[in-house]
């Protein structure tokens, strides 16, 4: 009789789980379709003479389906893994094993992506290619080393001959990625090593611009020899930047970099003479591949005997911006491991334990900002030759905004987490482009959940540049107490 009570009991508490997780399921569902009604309900479509409404009642339901379903689904199941903490660290400990089974995550990253392009590319190297051959060695060399860095390369080098990669995809999605990897890369130093937030950082972004367009309009310079000198010009608007905010920190430090990126671009809005004002600037030169133009005849095409196409200037570009990018990555991580990188890092963690230890705070500042700067002047030379045309319109305080956001939350001061969250960003971004104001719905949910989830950034683990790597025992006559 116990028995068939206690087993009653049980049977009446699941019961009476499962409608609770139903009655909330409902609730989460009703709210739901409230929010769709006025939103995603019906869309204004312009006619030649009118507009017409549509109706999206499908997608509408289907979304308030799936809330129910995973609101039901997140009732049932999360209780019985412990709670969000307890639940997060069974399915760690679980992946872990798996990963641990499989020869670590490395590896079943490579070969996952291995397996991928050699799928994908199995009927380009039918065609006895010899490109398609040199562009999978990275892939090999990165599933044989364990190393995501060539896998990530190999995916780089190969992404513009891989199937489907019009010029639309390479141009705004490979080559705008690339950019804004850079960026995040040059203001990781400034924010991410040396902790000081900048919110003006596109203007060196336009300085950069800006330098180009003028050396190679009015002097007649090339882009290769432009490149070196926008780079140095921005880095030294970066130290005039500098010196005025020797003294601040935190947000008054934010509130002067702000102001002087607006300055840069109220100059170029009105100095109407050399920047063009808010016309700007245009005819811009393009790169040149050792002297040969991307033309119809007599350029790069004629040279080597190929058809001519506007493909191969778009590919040139991307490459160009591959390197720098991994440049801008080799520079870096140089820089962090020399003494100015570890007292970067002296100065984010403490500015004053920083003065007592004898580091030089104006130097420490002034390498910081204009060495960010230069990165920054190299990303705006190379944004100018690729539109050929540029106005204080491309540089407003958005594109500093967002800047920050990858640097933020890709994890300040990991390399890897920047170019992660370029990647979703950017090219999250421009994928779902037909989606029109609801990616930007979307953008920003996001933007929260990586904030609430991972406040330290999407990758927040950074490996200290000096690290003890094992405790050890003082003995007792160097200690008062006896040991340590």
């Amino acid at each position: 009789m116990a028995v068939t009570t206690a087993q009653s009991g049980r049977a009446a508490t699941v019961k009476s789980g499962i409608s609770a997780a139903v009655a909330d399921a409902l609730i989460a569902a009703v709210i739901a379709m409230l929010l769709a009604l006025p939103i995603l309900t019906y869309k204004s479509v312009e006619q030649q003479t009118s507009l017409e409404v549509v109706s999206r009642w499908p997608w509408v339901l289907v979304g308030v389906a799936a809330v129910f379903i995973g609101r039901l689904a997140l009732n049932l199941i999360w209780p019985r893994l412990g709670g969000a903490s307890d639940g997060l660290a069974r399915l760690g400990t679980v992946l872990a094993r798996l990963f641990e089974r499989v020869g670590g995550w490395r590896t079943a990253i490579g070969a996952l992506l291995g397996l991928t392009l050699a799928a994908s590319s199995a009927g380009w190297l039918a065609t006895s290619r010899w490109l398609d051959l040199l562009l999978i060695v990275p892939l090999v060399i990165g599933v044989w080393r364990r190393s995501p860095a060539w896998l990530f390369l190999g995916l780089a080098l190969f992404f513009p001959f891989a199937p489907g990669a019009t010029r639309y995809y390479v141009e705004n999605f490979g080559i705008l990625v690339l950019i804004y990897v850079m960026l995040g890369w040059g203001l990781n130093v400034v924010v991410g090593l040396a902790g000081l937030l900048d919110l003006g950082y596109v203007a060196f972004y336009a300085v950069g611009a800006y330098a180009y367009a003028l050396l190679a309009q009015h002097f007649g310079l090339s882009f290769w020899i432009c490149l070196p000198l926008a780079g140095i010009l921005a880095a030294f608007w970066g130290v005039i930047l500098g010196f005025p905010v020797l003294r601040l920190r935190g947000d008054y430090l934010a509130i002067v970099t702000l102001a002087f990126g607006e300055i840069i671009r109220i100059v170029l809005i009105n100095w109407q003479s050399l920047t063009g004002g808010p016309n700007g600037i245009s005819g811009i030169p393009r790169p040149t591949l050792f002297g040969l133009e991307f033309k119809a005849e007599g350029g790069f095409a004629d040279y080597f005997g190929l058809e001519h196409t506007s493909l191969h200037r778009i590919i040139f570009l991307y490459y160009i911006i591959l390197a720098m990018a991994l440049a801008t990555n080799w520079a870096t991580i140089r820089l962090r491991r020399l003494p100015v990188g570890r007292a970067w890092e002296a100065l984010r963690e403490d500015e004053i334990a920083c003065r007592s230890l004898g580091i030089n705070i104006t130097n420490t500042k002034l390498t910081a900002f204009s060495i960010g700067a230069m990165f920054g002047g190299f990303a705006g030379a190379f944004f100018a030759t690729k539109q050929g045309f540029i106005s204080p319109e491309s540089f407003t305080f958005w594109e500093s905004a967002i800047i920050l956001a990858i640097v933020v939350l890709g994890g300040m001061g990991s390399q890897v987490g920047v170019a992660v969250a370029a990647l979703v960003m950017i090219g999250g971004t421009e994928l779902f482009r037909d989606l029109e104001i609801y990616r930007m719905l979307v953008f920003g949910a996001a933007m929260v959940a990586v904030m609430v989830w991972r406040p330290r950034g999407v990758v927040s683990g950074r490996v200290p540049t000096i690290a003890l790597g094992a405790t050890r025992r003082i003995g007792s006559d160097l200690v008062k107490e006896g040991h340590g």
